[in-house]
Formats: C-alpha cells, structure tokens, sequence
C-alpha cells in the first residue's frame, strides 16, 4: 500500500507547538491520520511514511511516553530518532537557542523538544527551517491531547456535543485539552481549587476558538458539579514534574478532587476516565476507577504512539 500518495502535503513543514495553531478541519485531519496509521500497525501493514528521515528529540524534561512513543513510532515509519539529553548538547551550557536551531536544522528534518520554559519552544521555532514539535511545556501539551482525542473518538464514536470534565489543577494539559475540545466541538468543564485556575490568557484564547465549534468551556470549584453530565472525566497529578516542592501542600487542597467511585457514577452512564500519566495512584486517582471497565488510561497511553506518528507524518 502506497500510504505516501494519501498522506496530504498541506501541513508538511508546519511547526506543532499547540492545537490552537490548527483549524479544526486540520485537528480533524491528524486525527484520522493517526487512526489509520494505527489500524495499519495493527495489521502489520508496513508504513514508511518518513523513510530517510530523521528527527532530533531534545529532552530538558525526562519522559517514559513521550520519548517511547517517538522513538518508536520513528522507526514504524521508516526514519531514525536521535536522542539528545542536556548531556548530549550544548543548549543550555551556553548555546544559545537560536544556534542550536540554526544548525539542527542542516543536519535534522525535524526536532521534537520537551523542556521547561514555552518560551524556549517558541525561540527555538523561530529559527528553525525544518518543523519543530512541542513535546511538553510548562504551559502546553499538545502531543497528548492528540492522542485524547484519537481516544474519545475511538471510545464514543464522535467529540461534537460530548462534555469532558477535567478535576484537578489547571495546568499544561488542562490548558491544551481547552484548545482541543474548542476546536472540535466538545464542551468542557475543569473543576479546581481556588487559586488553581487555568491561565486566563490560554483560556480567553479557547474560548475564542470555541467560537466556530459551539463549545462550551468552563471553570467551576466543585468537582461534583463538574462532573454532571459528563461524558468523559479527566485527571491529572496534582503537582506537575518541577512542582515536586509543592506536592504536599497541594494534596491537601486537592483531597476533595479525587477521581473516585463517587464521583465517576455522578457523571453519565458509561463515563469514561482518562488519566495522562504518570499517576500517583490513591492521590488523584484510585485503583478502583483506574483498573476499573470505565477506565481507557491505558488505551490513551498506547494511542500517543499512533498520535506522535501523524502528527510527524503530516508536517515532515
């Protein structure tokens, strides 16, 4: 099968820093993209979309998913993933972002960074000629939420009309989900402590998004009130990697924010829960919900792999 002449050309060389660069026909494309790169790896139909390619990951940030998933899905489509930790290279021990894109950019077809400051993705992004995906900021995550939808979708059938309920902090994935469910359609709701609410910058932005697709995005405290009809219930760790400090303080603002039993049978019938991973098992999220039938975190996990591999199919 000659999956290259079906593989449009129109977001070839486009950066991935965020869905909300992407209208929602184009979010609807790399979806279907990495459904149909799955039901081909599933069937053990060769996929070499991206053979001779090379794409540099650089990792300020460390990873088990996002790293795999690249990795991995690299080699299902035919080129090579170089791994680049801050031991690897010169970024960050003085030189500067603009060099290091400047001359990855010779060398590479694409770079994949997870680091710390968004601004760094954006600089980095500037200079460089070749696309430039964002494999997690402070700020955004938009790797993930890629394949969170590809779940929904798989799960539900559809994303218009359905509500997701994200319960927790509002953070890098929270702000992305925003983004996600503006352009597709999905209503949503995040319930947080006060004080833990998501950047009202990302979230004007999302609601400008929503818009065009009717969505309907909201903040709220109560978890319980979040959760009323939803379709589908969203949780995250409660301290994000480089919060570690704050962990202990935050469970206690958080102990009422627990994805549990309760609280997964006051949302529709049939809820499903979604967790990003790594989870703090008994903190944010029990083993009851977690292993239990409602639960697709596991199915979520492995769909970063087939959501990675679009998202590179279609820009490099």
């Amino acid at each position: 099968m000659d999956l290259s002449m079906q593989v449009s050309d129109k977001l070839r060389g486009r950066d991935f820093i965020s869905i909300h660069d992407y209208q929602a026909d184009e979010v609807a494309y790399i979806l279907e993209v990495g459904l149909e790169l799955k039901r081909l790896q599933k069937q053990g139909i060769p996929h070499p979309l991206l053979a001779g390619k090379t794409l540099g990951m650089i990792f300020q940030k460390s990873s088990t998913r996002t790293r795999v998933a690249f990795e991995v899905g690299m080699y299902q489509l035919g080129g090579h993933a170089l791994f680049l930790s801050p031991k690897d290279i010169q970024l960050g021990r003085g030189e500067t972002v603009k060099d290091t894109a400047l001359v990855l950019s010779r060398m590479l077809d694409g770079i994949m960074i997870r680091t710390f400051a968004h601004d760094e993705v954006l600089e980095l992004a500037r200079w460089a000629s070749i696309p430039v995906i964002n494999g997690l900021t402070d700020l955004l995550h938009p790797t993930q939420v890629i394949g969170d939808l590809m779940t929904v979708k798989e799960h539900k059938g559809a994303l218009k009309g359905l509500k997701l309920a994200f319960i927790g902090d509002g953070n890098n994935v929270a702000h992305e989900l925003l983004y996600g469910c503006a352009k597709v359609g999905m209503d949503m709701v995040i319930a947080c402590p006060p004080g833990f609410e998501p950047d009202q910058q990302v979230l004007q932005m999302a609601r400008q998004d929503a818009q065009s697709s009717g969505a309907r995005l909201e903040v709220l405290a109560d978890p319980w009130e979040g959760v009323k009809g939803a379709d589908i219930i969203y949780t995250d760790v409660w301290a994000s990697m480089g919060q570690e400090g704050e962990a202990d303080e935050k469970e206690k603002k958080f102990r009422a924010y627990q994805v549990n039993q309760a609280l997964l049978e006051a949302a529709n019938p049939g809820a499903i829960v979604m967790h990003c991973l790594p989870a703090k098992r008994g903190k944010e999220i029990t083993d009851q919900v977690m292993d239990g039938p409602q639960s697709v975190v596991f199915d979520e996990s492995e769909n970063r792999l087939h959501a990675h591999k679009a998202i590179m199919a279609v820009t490099m």
